[in-house]
């Protein structure tokens, strides 16, 4: 039996590492209630389940797929959704109610964790708008080729290297602040240089490079220029800098200006080939992902997801 076409089709991803999620969801469930917004919800009890359970909402003829999660839960619904044939994609539309270790996509459109209430209230209009989506296509260790959409960037080398370390570490302090902390001690000691090739529009760079971030989006800051709808990605080739300059760069990412930074190499293209890139790990949607065997290219396809964004 098919679902009502106003109906929500829920997601709710529990937040790892605090122990604030079993609240926050009952929040949001009392928001919902007042506002009277028919919904079905299921709970999420992996990352792997995410798109498992997407998939369940999609042939179930859900039209309003809403994911309660971060970052890298949207990654995986929009991987899902992307499966599917165009005709029904058309018909989806998706949306966040951020409840993840970062929440970066949703804070680009301005959707704030702690007012769920407004939240709630501008995804219940429905504004639609077509997003675009960056692909990373690569070959795995079995050889097969393989490919990965993104919402907000691909990290190379140190930068995916840390959100790695970061997630660790969350889990044993439970706290945001000091798996930061402890992530930065570590990047202050123990940081990385990476030979890498890579060619962006007619430039070719070939060097030691400490980290890359191909966004489609902000990218944590990283690029912060960055749009989901104007069909480019922008770049950010960051060489490797003194401690000094480092500790420079992290306030200038903080503040909104690490494109300033001396080390910091801008670009903005349709595509992004990287013959090799030896020994870095690659991130995408802020989770570590398999690293590609040889060479991989990262590109963008225009407005190719309907994402709910506020009014």
């Amino acid at each position: 039996m098919a679902v009502e076409t106003t109906r929500w089709g829920i997601v709710y991803c529990p937040k790892t590492g605090t122990g604030k999620g079993r609240k926050h969801w009952e929040k949001i469930q009392k928001v919902l209630d007042a506002r009277q917004v028919q919904y079905d919800f299921v709970q999420s009890e992996t990352s792997e389940s995410v798109e498992r359970l997407v998939k369940m909402l999609i042939s179930n003829g859900y039209k309003t797929i809403i994911i309660v999660g971060g970052d890298s839960a949207l990654n995986d619904a929009v991987n899902c959704l992307m499966l599917e044939e165009k005709a029904v994609r058309e018909e989806v539309a998706l949306g966040v109610i951020p409840n993840g270790v970062m929440n970066d996509f949703a804070r680009f459109w301005g959707f704030d964790e702690d007012d769920v209430e407004k939240t709630v209230g501008w995804l219940a209009r429905r504004r639609v708008r077509k997003v675009d989506l960056g692909c990373i296509r690569y070959t795995n260790s079995h050889g097969n080729k393989c490919h990965r959409y993104f919402l907000n960037c691909v990290n190379i080398g140190m930068t995916a290297d840390i959100m790695n370390l970061r997630r660790q570490t969350r889990r044993l302090f439970g706290s945001r602040t000091l798996s930061f902390l402890s992530s930065f001690f570590v990047m202050l000691f123990h940081r990385m240089e990476y030979k890498m090739k890579l060619k962006i529009n007619n430039s070719t760079i070939e060097r030691k490079v400490m980290t890359v971030c191909i966004g489609s989006g902000p990218g944590y800051g990283q690029t912060p220029n960055a749009v989901p709808y104007n069909g480019m990605l922008d770049v950010s080739v960051v060489y490797h800098p003194e401690v000094v300059q480092l500790i420079e760069g992290l306030w200038l990412l903080v503040t909104g200006r690490f494109l300033n930074h001396r080390s910091v190499h801008p670009f903005r293209t349709k595509e992004v080939e990287v013959e090799y890139a030896k020994h870095a790990l690659v991130g995408i949607d802020g989770r570590l992902m398999k690293t590609p065997v040889g060479a991989f290219k990262v590109s963008v396809e225009e407005e190719v997801l309907n994402f709910l964004i506020p009014v």
